[in-house]
Formats: structure tokens, C-alpha cells, sequence
């Protein structure tokens, strides 16, 4: 272990308590959509007094929905500011971003929990509630991981650029508003529950409604009518082949271990109003998702033409094909090379720090990743502490030694990766 390590490691165990009490008040102010501004708060506070320079805005909706990414189905961003905080370089480093969502989802039914979800309850060396694996442990790495640097008197000569975003978990339109405020940087990392595995790969996804349409008859005579229900029966199925036509075609060995590395879900089926009337609509609405390699619009296009390939089925379907809509979230996929130097700079602080060899693989979900890889122009790459078993989960929760061991990690690679400037620490 070199000094600078053993250096970091003991702060980390000094002032580990400070960051777990700083978690729990986050996790204690409930931050789901459109309830943002407390936690916030929080978070600027804090980042004021650790001596960053703050930037604080609520988001321009009109100026997003001009944007070719903008994706929300929120009519203002009120009340919901951004904020940022950075650690100014002396010069000459590489900068980086650490983009960290701030809203949570729903708790959902609270009998379902044994703690109220906004506890922060502390039990076995794991911390409990919504939103303290999804993703505010992950931010807590990140500001740990700052407040070493700074705590060991270190300078850094690249930029380092904190941000809390709002509205990740409905398209990310929180994260875009910094791309069009103008941040940008060498590279980013992004701390979603990945259980300490590393990220270069992040899917993207998207949301779809389909309308299959029948012949309205009554019940005792439905041979007289066309059930939309069962012809429905034949799109699911036959959108059941297009994914695994599409999950065919995925070789990369970062998805072996993921059984359907883009799957298609149908999540909702609406159908019918009278049970002795043959039901002549059926609404389905589902998440499609989009591989890395690919674009959302090529994606989208794969789906159009496969579900006009119904007809040859299905007469039916020739004179009433189903209609296809694109609406809600989506999710831009993004790819960061495996030779990026980012991705070893990190991958040697974990063995580092970890004692193990890193597990490198591919997102199964949407982050915040392809918007700044794509729209940013800043490559990202997803690790943090958090567990993805439990994210959206009732007992939703994080190791919280995983935190601080995140943390750990993180400053080392904020040293390597945007330098040490030798004459001021």
C-alpha cells in the first residue's frame, strides 16, 4: 500500500461517521419527483462548506423541449433546482464530472416496509430506506471522496465537477440542463447501485404504447365479433420474437452474465369495459430496450417494421394494424471504450483499494450516462456502492462500508486521473 493510499484509507475511517450522519438527513428529506428542493438544499449546503464553487438554477423547461434529447412528461421544473459544485484545478489536469441523481422513486405501499422509507434506519452495518442505495449512498461517495482530497491539504490539477440532478429517474432531464448550462469535462462517473461492478456500458430504453384494435359483438354471439384481447394474445407474441431476435444478435462478452441483455417488457394491458361485450380495444404499454451499439431511433424503426410484419400472420391485421406510439421516459444508451483511460485508472484503484480483480460489464438499465456521452460529449462510466437488487424495492438499502470503500476508490482515481499538483500538497 503506498502513503497516499494509507493516507486516504485513514481519513476515510477518521470522518466515516460524518458522512453515513450526512446520508441518513438525505435519505430522511423524501426527494421523489417534483419534491426535490429540500434535499437540494442539503446538498449545497454542504458543498458551501467544503469551499466549492456553487451553482444553483431550476430548470428551463421551454429551453429543454427545444433540445433533441429532452425527454419528461413534466409540464415546469418549479421548485426542482440543479445544483453543482466544483473543485477548481490549479491547471493542467484532466477534468472529470461525478453526476449523481438526487430524485427517488415512489416508496410505494409503506405496510410493505418495516421502517417508515424516509427513516434512514441503521441496523447490521446497512442503512435503510428509498432512495439511500438509488442512488444518494453513491452520492455520498462522491463527496467523501472530495472531502479527502481536501482534508489531506492534496491539489489537484484538473477540474473536479459535482453534480446533484434532478429527474433521472423520468429521462434525465436534469442532467441535459447541465449539459446546456455548458459543463462539460474529460470524462465522468456516474455512482448508480452497480454493487461495485464497473460500468462502461450503459442501455438505453424507451417507452412504447400499442393499440390493438377488434370488432365490438356481444358476448353470447362473440363469433361475431373480433376479439381485441386475443388478438393481442398474437402482438405479445410477436413482440416476444423481436426481442429475441434482437438479444441474437449481442455477443459482446460484457452482457454474458445478463439472461436478456435488451429486453422488451410489456408492463400495462388495458382492455375491454363489459364482460358480456367481446372487447373491440386493447391498450399495452411497455419498455423497450436499446442496445449500446445502436440508436434509439434505429431501435424505434426495428419495432415499426416488425410489427407491420403482423399481416402475414394474421389476415386481420392487414386492414387494422395495430398503432404504435412513442411516449413517456427514454433513456439514451452509451458506450465508453474498454481502453479509455479512464476505465483503467479506475479499474487499478479498485484492485488497489478492493484486494480483487473488477467486475466489468454492461448496464441492464438506463442512466444518465448516454446523455453526457452523447449530448455532453463527456464519456461516463457507471460504479457505486448502492444494491441493484433493491433499488426501487421496498427495505430499499446500502453497505454502508461499501460507501466509504467507494469513496475510497473514487479519490484515488480523482488523483490519478486529473493529477496532482506537487507544489501546493
Amino acid at each position: 500500500m503506498s502513503e497516499l493510499q494509507a493516507r486516504i484509507k485513514q481519513w476515510m475511517r477518521t470522518h466515516s461517521e460524518e458522512g453515513i450522519a450526512f446520508l441518513q438527513r438525505l435519505v430522511q428529506v423524501p426527494s421523489t419527483q417534483g419534491h426535490e428542493a429540500a434535499a437540494q438544499a442539503l446538498v449545497a449546503e454542504k458543498l458551501r462548506q467544503m469551499g466549492l464553487e456553487v451553482d444553483v438554477w431550476e430548470l428551463d423547461g421551454e429551453a429543454l423541449k427545444k433540445h433533441p434529447y429532452f425527454c419528461s412528461s413534466r409540464p415546469d421544473f418549479d421548485n426542482c433546482p440543479n445544483v453543482v459544485g466544483v473543485l477548481r484545478g490549479s491547471g493542467g489536469g484532466k477534468s472529470i464530472i461525478l453526476n449523481g441523481h438526487i430524485d427517488v422513486v415512489p416508496e410505494g405501499e409503506r405496510e410493505q416496509w418495516s421502517d417508515d422509507p424516509y427513516s434512514g434506519a441503521i441496523r447490521d452495518g446497512r442503512m435503510y430506506g428509498r432512495g439511500v442505495t438509488d442512488m444518494k449512498g453513491g452520492n455520498v461517495s462522491l463527496l467523501l471522496a472530495i472531502q479527502a482530497i481536501q482534508g489531506l491539504g492534496l491539489r489537484l490539477k484538473g477540474d473536479v465537477i459535482f453534480q446533484s440532478v434532478v429527474e433521472e429517474e423520468s429521462g434525465g432531464a436534469g442532467t441535459l440542463a447541465t449539459v446546456m448550462r455548458g459543463y462539460q469535462a474529460d470524462a465522468a462517473i456516474i455512482p448508480e447501485p452497480t454493487n461495485m461492478r464497473i460500468f462502461p456500458k450503459q442501455q438505453g430504453s424507451m417507452w412504447f404504447r400499442v393499440q390493438v384494435k377488434g370488432r365490438a359483438a356481444h358476448g353470447g354471439t362473440r363469433y361475431e365479433g373480433v376479439s381485441a384481447i386475443e388478438k393481442s394474445m398474437l402482438v405479445i407474441r410477436h413482440i416476444q420474437a423481436l426481442e429475441e431476435r434482437r438479444n441474437a444478435r449481442i455477443i459482446d462478452p460484457l452482457y454474458q452474465n445478463t439472461p436478456i441483455p435488451i429486453p422488451i417488457n410489456i408492463g400495462v394491458i388495458q382492455g375491454g369495459n363489459w364482460p358480456s361485450s367481446v372487447p373491440d380495444l386493447v391498450r399495452m404499454e411497455g419498455r423497450m430496450g436499446v442496445s449500446p451499439e445502436e440508436t434509439i431511433e434505429e431501435a424505434k424503426l426495428e419495432m415499426e417494421q416488425w410489427l407491420e410484419r403482423l399481416a402475414e400472420q394474421d389476415p386481420w391485421f392487414k386492414e387494422h394494424a395495430p398503432v404504435l406510439e412513442w411516449f413517456g421516459a427514454r433513456w439514451i444508451p452509451g458506450s465508453m471504450e474498454m481502453e479509455h483511460e479512464l476505465m483503467h485508472t479506475l479499474a487499478e484503484q479498485y484492485r488497489k483499494v478492493a484486494g480483487a480483480e473488477p467486475v466489468i460489464e454492461a448496464s441492464p438499465w438506463g442512466t444518465d450516462g448516454g446523455l453526457l456521452t452523447q449530448a455532453g460529449k463527456t464519456p461516463a462510466i457507471v460504479f457505486g456502492p448502492g444494491v441493484t437488487e433493491v433499488a426501487h424495492y421496498p427495505n430499499e438499502y446500502i453497505e454502508l462500508d461499501k460507501v466509504t470503500e467507494a469513496a475510497e476508490i473514487i479519490a484515488l482515481t480523482l488523483i490519478q486521473w486529473c493529477g496532482l499538483d506537487e507544489t501546493n500538497g
